[in-house]
């Protein structure tokens, strides 16, 4: 795809979140909880092809959570500030996300993708050789659990550090209180089990959970992968979809990553009326994500 001439204005525009945005955010919230409940009530059935349904359910729920997660982090969900860490945090607890120290290594990655100070939260590095055992060590990364155990028990010690520059005493405070509730949590679910209830604790936590990881990565893949990673232009360094309503709204906008990137704290459902200045101006955009990955398949097949 070619550039053109005229600079996309719209693209880059800034937006501040307004009432219906925070009205459509507080949906999304609802719809999440109500097939989060639906999920729990199917896992927890009898019936052996209502229990895994329910817990592909609950994979998907959490998968989502995480995206509704990444706007509470760039502040684009509500009006006021404090709303979004009190939402924030309780939506990456599944996953083990602990929102703080998202938020702070995903806006480094914002302010220095295609550079080499690029620190994107999840471990995938789209700058190293694309191959297909990279791709199943990001698509199966289950060694993150135990990074985050090791972080919990750093916090619970007092040596949490940083490790990618400077942080200030406010946000260290914030991230090491959130990985002490994410391992008062851990503990919470081990004696559960521990009292007989193991059965809850796997089909409500750790079967969605591991099947979330792999679903997860498939979410994230297309954001930067085969794009520009050189460059610090983010219509050659990042991708778009447009994908279907679906799609948009699973990955809670994660499709439309250019309109993202090009201004991060406008509300995630004002970006669809940007797409079309992408498409027009950007290096990297697809229809569906079905494409991408055909694309994908046809580079690491090379």
């Amino acid at each position: 795809m070619t550039t053109t001439a005229a600079p996309p204005t719209l693209l880059f525009a800034r937006a501040r979140t307004s009432a219906h945005d925070e009205r459509v955010f507080i949906a999304k919230l609802a719809v999440l909880a109500g097939l989060t409940t639906v999920g729990v009530v199917l896992a927890l059935r009898t019936e052996p092809l209502a229990a895994v349904a329910g817990v592909v359910l609950l994979a998907a729920m959490y998968t989502h959570a995480v995206e509704l997660q990444h706007q509470a982090l760039h502040h684009s969900a509500f009006r006021a500030a404090w709303p979004h860490r009190l939402v924030g945090v309780p939506l990456g607890l599944p996953l083990l996300v602990v929102y703080t120290h998202y938020r702070v290594r995903h806006l480094q990655h914002h302010r220095h993708l295609g550079t080499p100070q690029d620190t994107e939260f999840f471990g995938f590095d789209t700058r190293k050789p694309l191959t297909r055992g990279a791709l199943l060590r990001g698509l199966f990364d289950y060694p993150r659990f135990g990074v985050v155990v090791r972080d919990v028990a750093r916090a619970a010690t007092g040596r949490w550090r940083y490790e990618f520059g400077d942080l200030s005493a406010t946000m260290r405070r914030r991230v090491v209180t959130e990985y002490l509730l994410l391992g008062a949590v851990i503990l919470l679910a081990a004696a559960v089990a521990a009292a007989g209830h193991h059965e809850l604790v796997l089909r409500l936590w750790l079967l969605p959970l591991v099947l979330a990881v792999p679903m997860h990565f498939l979410v994230e893949l297309p954001e930067h992968v085969l794009c520009d990673t050189d460059s610090t232009d983010v219509l050659r360094n990042t991708r778009s979809i447009r994908g279907s309503w679906f799609s948009t709204w699973f990955t809670n906008g994660n499709n439309l990553h250019i309109e993202h990137h090009a201004a991060m704290n406008v509300p995630i459902n004002q970006l669809p009326a940007r797409h079309p200045e992408t498409v027009r101006h950007a290096a990297h955009v697809e229809a569906t994500y079905l494409d991408f990955y055909r694309r994908l398949w046809r580079a690491v097949s090379r």
